[in-house]
């Protein structure tokens, strides 16, 4: 793990706060450039009604308007979640050279867990791919969410069985 990979991946930590801080999971990227910033996002897709409004998507699309092509050549994606399918094709597509992820996910992971869209002898363009970056802090943003997440649910089952028993519904 490079210094820089590191730098860019907490960066990337920040941006999976303000995912949480609106109710949505907790995932944060970061496309860069020459070490510049160009595009960043954290998963909208709740807020946004909009279920392309992952935060690598968000990216990329700033990125795109940034440099006035959809080509993102050279750059470098910095994401805290390994990408599900949909923007591990979005990345394919837009030329990005590097993808950096944290936590590995066994469920949709496409740049290695479960498929390997983003590096592909099949596409026409693969990513160098570097797995593992502050994987314990990644996942457990993640794993603590949706602990909250399960841990509310359960209190909400437990409010309306209280109520039924009351007679209150």
């Amino acid at each position: 793990m490079s210094e820089l990979d590191e730098k860019w991946m907490r960066y990337a930590l920040a941006l999976a706060d303000k995912a949480k801080a609106i109710g949505e999971i907790p995932v944060g990227a970061v496309l860069v450039k020459n070490d510049q910033v160009i595009g960043e996002g954290w998963n909208q897709s709740i807020k946004l009604n909009d279920p392309c409004a992952h935060a690598e998507i968000i990216a990329l699309r700033q990125a795109g308007a940034h440099l006035n092509n959809y080509r993102l050549l050279d750059t470098t994606l910095y994401v805290t979640l390994e990408p599900c399918p949909m923007c591990a094709g979005a990345m394919v597509h837009g030329r990005v050279a590097r993808l950096v992820y944290g936590a590995s996910d066994a469920k949709t992971g496409s740049a290695g867990s479960v498929f390997n869209l983003v590096a592909t002898d099949k596409l026409n363009h693969s990513l160098d791919v570097c797995t593992g970056i502050l994987s314990e802090q990644c996942s457990e943003k993640i794993s603590a969410f949706f602990r909250q997440r399960r841990a509310e649910h359960k209190a909400l089952k437990l409010a309306q069985k209280a109520a039924v028993a009351k007679g209150e519904c």
